[in-house]
This record gives C-alpha cells, structure tokens and sequence, in this order.
C-alpha cells in the first residue's frame, strides 16, 4: 500500500511539472511576437513592457518563499497562482497601450514568483534532502517536455488560427496543472522539512520559525556568490529567445509564432535528457563544474547566432539553450539546498536568488531592445555573449563546491 502510495504521489509530481510548464512562464517569448506582429510595437518598447513584467516578479520573489517558508498550504498557493496568471495573459489581446499591457504582465509575473520555489519545497517536504537531486532532475525532465508539447501545439495552432491561439492553450494547462497539484496529498507533505530544516531536531527544540532571506544571503558568502553568477545568468539569457523571434518574425511574419514554437521545442527537447543527467550525476560529479558548463555554453550561444539570419541556423543554435537551461534548472534549487540544510531559509533564499536572477533578466530584455534599436540584433548578441564570459571567469575563481559528501563535515555556507 506504501509504495502504491508513493507511486501515485510520484506521477502527481510528474504531472504538476508537465502541465505547470506552460503556466509558470506565462507568455514568455509569445508576447515579444504577438506585441510585434499584431499590435506594432517596436522592439525597445517591448523590452520596456518585458522588464516592466520582470521587475514585478523580481519585487515578489523574495516575499514568495518567506511565504511558503511558513504556509503549510502550498497546494493552494499554486493554484491560486495559477489562475492569477492565466487571467492576466488572456486579457493581453482584449486590451491596448502600453501601461494596461504592462499591468497585466506585472500581475502575471508577480504570482508566478510562486511556482519555482513551491514546486521545490513540495518536491523536498515529499522525497528529503537525500533523494532531492534525483527527483529535481526528473522534476525538470516533465517540465520541459510539457513546455515542447505545449510549444508544439502552439505552432499548429498558431499557423491555422493565428498568434492569439497561444493565450487559450495557457488557460487549458492552467486547469490542468490545478487538477495535478490537488492529486498531490496534502499529508504526503512534511512542511518541516519542505523549508529546510533537516527533521533531525528535537521537536521541543529550534526550528527557525522566523525565516529572513537577505540576513542567510548576507551572511553566507559562496550564497551571494552564486547569487552573483545568477544574475550573470539571466542576464545574459533572457533576452536571447525574445531577440531570435523577433528576427523570425521579421523574416516571415506569418511564420512568426510557428518558427518560434519550433525553437522552443528544439531547446526543450534538450533539457529532458540533460536535466535527468544533471539529477542522476549532481551528487557524483559536483555542482560547481556543471554550473561552469551552462555559463560556457551560453557564452557560445551568444557568439553564434550573429553568424546567419537563417532560420534554420537560428533553430539549430537555439539547441545550445537546452544545455544551459537545463543544467541551471536542475542545479539550482540543489546548489541552495546545499548552503542552507538545517537553517530552515531554504524556500526564502530560493527567493532572494530568484529576485537576483530576476534583476538580471529585467535588465538583459531592456538592455538588449535598446541595443537592437540603436546598433543591431549583432551587437545585442555579442554584448549578451560578454556578459556570461564575464561571469565564467568570476563563478570559476570565486565558488567553492558545495556539494557534502559523506566525508566532508564541513560546513559550506562558512
């Protein structure tokens, strides 16, 4: 009965991943075309509107896991999130200016700083610190191929019915991703361990009740080190995607979407494999040469999209983001995880990172549509490039393993 238990809870996990994969991003580089094709906005402001969006989640994020640091109802937040967002995105084309779109965007963003962290603390309050590398890589794994199947049907879709079809295939896998987070039994949780704290404690004794994110990333220096190349990351990345669909688009409109889906579904199909390594291999080979990997990676995927406008060398660079998206997907709640076992911060530090990363992502979208505007889609590349190089050199210098194998006691975070 036990195991037949804990097989039903694994296939709820699966299934919150697949199906939240499409919701948790909300439009995501959709709105870049959609805002470029059918409502003329050039690229600067849509940089601007994105940015807007980011800075929004970026404000959430910290608060997000303070929030499921303390709540044993995390299945609720989800769904709540959930429906918050698909509202949002579906107003998009029922609404026009600048600041209405940006609002809802904003919103959008703002409950999806939920999703991350959540799936995390669920994943790690349902399995333990001890098989949580192996359950984030397949946590991982369904999220991006529910993403590919999502982005797939978008392109068909979208090639018949036109760009809007991608609004009403969110709200589908919104109500989906509901159903699967309520399959997940809420005693199937133990919220103690789902913030962080190892169940080890005496139960009369510390828990950390008081969760503070800013004083655990102040005070652990390979935490705000990781935290440095995050946003080296993000910023670096965020804005590619967008950037290569917009040149789709202006290459075949009509095709704008659809190219778009084929990118996404390219990349995704990547990530499947590589986060399930990552998950299998975490524990064996160490966080810190996988994450110098995704920063390596991204650095070459910088460089190489300048070389053509070719849709199909575009499509085929794209790949390289399964790569690095798929290593930083699958690392980054272990690498967390790691500096924080036993504080009881887990979900608010995810948090203060996740703002880092934020940061880095409003800024690369802003950043990049002014290039674009003044020096080219060249130029915007090259500079994103830069700055993932930038941190490689960093993160290799300055971040220490933070893996703990069984022989090393020590303490990471000191």
């Amino acid at each position: 009965m036990a195991i037949a238990r804990t097989a039903n809870v694994e296939r709820a996990l699966d299934a919150l991943n697949f199906f939240l994969a499409d919701v948790r991003d909300g439009l995501g580089p959709y709105l870049a075309i959609y805002l470029l094709t059918e409502q003329k906005w050039d690229e600067a402001s849509i940089g601007v509107v994105m940015s807007v969006a980011a800075l929004a989640g970026i404000a959430a994020q910290t608060p997000a896991g303070a929030l499921i640091d303390r709540s044993t109802a995390k299945r609720a937040l989800m769904v709540v999130a959930a429906i918050l967002v698909t509202l949002s995105c579906i107003a998009v084309p029922l609404v026009r200016g600048f600041e209405l779109v940006a609002a809802t965007q904003a919103i959008a963003a703002a409950a999806g700083a939920i999703f991350a962290p959540a799936i995390a603390a669920v994943t790690l309050g349902i399995v333990g610190p001890r098989a949580f590398a192996r359950r984030t890589g397949r946590n991982e794994a369904f999220n991006h191929t529910g993403n590919a199947v999502a982005a797939a049907i978008a392109g068909i879709t979208a090639y018949a019915f036109g760009p809007v079809v991608v609004f009403w295939l969110l709200a589908a896998m919104a109500v989906a991703s509901t159903f699967a987070t309520l399959a997940i039994p809420a005693d199937a949780i133990d919220h103690h361990v789902a913030r962080g704290l190892d169940g080890t404690a005496e139960p009369d004794g510390p828990h950390h009740d008081k969760p503070s994110g800013f004083r655990v990333l102040l005070t652990c220096k390979p935490l705000l080190v990781f935290a440095v190349a995050t946003v080296a990351f993000h910023f670096s990345n965020a804005a590619m995607l967008p950037l290569v669909g917009q040149k789709l688009a202006l290459v075949n409109r009509d095709l704008g979407t659809t190219l778009m889906s084929v990118c996404i579904i390219a990349a995704q199909m990547v990530m499947v494999p590589v986060a399930m390594l990552v998950g299998h291999k975490a524990d064996v080979w160490g966080r810190k040469p996988i994450f110098a990997v995704a920063l390596t990676v991204l650095m070459l995927r910088g460089t190489l999209y300048p070389l053509s406008d070719n849709p199909y060398w575009l499509v085929s660079v794209q790949l390289l983001d399964g790569v690095g998206a798929g290593i930083f997907g699958a690392l980054f709640p272990l690498v967390v995880a790691d500096l924080t076992r036993g504080t009881g911060h887990f979900n608010v530090s995810q948090g203060a990172i996740a703002t880092a990363a934020g940061l880095g992502g409003a800024l690369s979208t802003a950043a990049a549509g002014i290039i674009v505007v003044k020096a080219g889609y060249s130029a915007a590349f090259l500079f994103l490039a830069g700055v993932a190089g930038a941190g490689l050199i960093g993160f290799a210098i300055m971040m220490p393993e933070t893996l703990r194998r069984a022989s090393n006691k020590s303490d990471p975070g000191a």
